[in-house]
């Protein structure tokens, strides 16, 4: 499929290497953005610009700085963008996370990052990059999160279930703290599939959840989004 619909925005993906998937539309439904006069967001891989067009529907005052290595994906994201009614508070720049700079501090940085850290290695480079660690592993990834992220800022991500453990010890190395936790299922019955985890800069108490695929309770949390479950 070349393209999805949503509600308020058409997602073209004929250029990038990962397509519209259940992980970022729920990323970008259940990320948190901290009040703020005019919040400042960070969208980090951001493909093409789903989670930065979902971010930017949820909180009218905020401006989105979706980034990319990719070339392709950064022609799609700025061709999405463009074509969004989002398109004066979302930019698109073609950069890695490390060599980022931003003259003030995010208060919120989502992201859908590569996690195949194990296996074997697509033919496809462009897929290679957007589904693998090899050009950002987890500890450049807290690293520059927490170098990025206000001290009142919140951290978004969503991980493979297998993947938690050494996403949660980064985090605590680079000085995060657990904030909210959501275990995602595809069945009540069925084990975990994905996380969704946010972290901050100031211990909290931590908030645990459960979300089920097709279940009533995700119905609501997309149903801005989806044009029909």
């Amino acid at each position: 499929m070349s393209s999805f619909s949503f509600k308020q925005f058409t997602v073209h993906q004929d250029l990038c290497a990962m397509k519209v998937g259940t992980d970022g539309t729920l990323l970008g439904a259940w990320a948190n953005v901290p009040q703020a006069a005019m919040p400042r967001v960070l969208d980090v891989g951001t493909g093409t610009g789903l989670i930065a067009l979902m971010i930017a529907q949820r909180y009218p005052q905020a401006t989105v700085k979706g980034i990319d290595i990719d070339e392709g994906a950064v022609m799609q994201a700025r061709q999405n963008v463009s074509l969004s009614p989002f398109a004066q508070r979302i930019a698109i720049e073609h950069t890695p996370l490390q060599e980022h700079a931003s003259e003030h501090a995010y208060d919120a940085i989502v992201c859908n990052p590569p996690f195949f850290t194990d296996s074997l290695l697509c033919p496809d480079s462009q897929r290679t990059t957007a589904r693998h660690t090899t050009l950002l592993n987890f500890t450049d990834l807290m690293t520059h999160f927490h170098r990025l992220l206000s001290p009142d800022g919140e951290l978004s991500v969503v991980i493979p279930f297998d993947y938690k453990d050494r996403l949660d010890t980064e985090a605590l190395i680079a000085g995060f703290f657990n904030r909210r936790i959501v275990e995602v299922k595809t069945a009540p019955h069925k084990p975990v599939k994905r996380y969704l985890l946010s972290y901050t800069k100031r211990p909290a108490t931590i908030e645990r959840h459960t979300i089920v695929i097709g279940s009533d309770e995700y119905k609501r949390l997309t149903c801005d989004f989806y044009l029909k479950h």
